[in-house]
């Protein structure tokens, strides 16, 4: 019932806008004050979490967000679920000061240090006879696998997947897919080191 009504109101433009100014603040673009006393309804959350109080929660009922046991979400950090669902596995901290827009899944184990941003979101900005804010978005899922680290002021950009026990260096913006077992850095990122199996240890990749 509730999915049929989601599809009601989303092919019902008139509808739909109605129903985001009275969940939205128009200008503001965040939940409007009512709705945010409200988000102990609709935050799932897991055993043993922990959000800090002074952590920005832009968090709205028509998306999900979870969160999962055990898991941190530390002071200042900006948790923004409007555009795209977050998603946060077990055992897993989002530091200081992080900015976390959907839709974004984050696994089991990961760490994130300060000041990383992972957005899902994109502006369109083709059409040269219009303003870039006047032409809508586009998003993109981001995937980060269980057991990652993500080093102090990296930015992950739409749409990538980081692979399994991988980490990022501190700094590096990542523009696309890496592979379980890597170690990325720089702007734009790549592989700067890998785990090779055969002889069990981490190696630089071949020039």
């Amino acid at each position: 019932m509730l999915v049929r009504l989601k599809e009601k109101i989303k092919n019902n433009p008139p509808l739909k806008t109605f129903i985001h100014r009275l969940l939205v603040h128009p200008i503001k673009t965040r939940p409007r004050f009512w709705l945010r006393c409200c988000r102990f309804l609709y935050i799932k959350r897991g055993k043993g979490t922990v959000i800090y109080r002074n952590t920005r929660k832009d968090i709205v009922p028509f998306n999900d967000f979870y969160l999962g046991d055990h898991s941190v979400i530390e002071s200042f950090s900006t948790l923004n679920n409007m555009v795209g669902e977050i998603r946060i596995g077990s055992r897993s901290r989002i530091g200081l000061g992080n900015t976390i827009i959907g839709p974004v899944h984050i696994g089991n184990d990961v760490n994130l240090a300060q000041g990383v941003v992972v957005s899902g979101l994109n502006h369109n900005y083709e059409d040269p006879c219009q303003t870039i804010i006047s032409q809508g978005i586009v998003t993109s899922l981001i995937t980060i696998e269980d057991d990652v680290w993500v080093g102090a002021n990296a930015v992950l950009l739409s749409g990538v997947t980081i692979g399994h026990h991988s980490v990022v260096a501190g700094g590096s913006i990542v523009t696309h897919n890496f592979p379980p077992y890597s170690v990325v850095a720089g702007n734009p990122a790549k592989v700067i080191k890998y785990y090779d199996p055969q002889q069990n240890k981490w190696v630089k990749p071949k020039a």
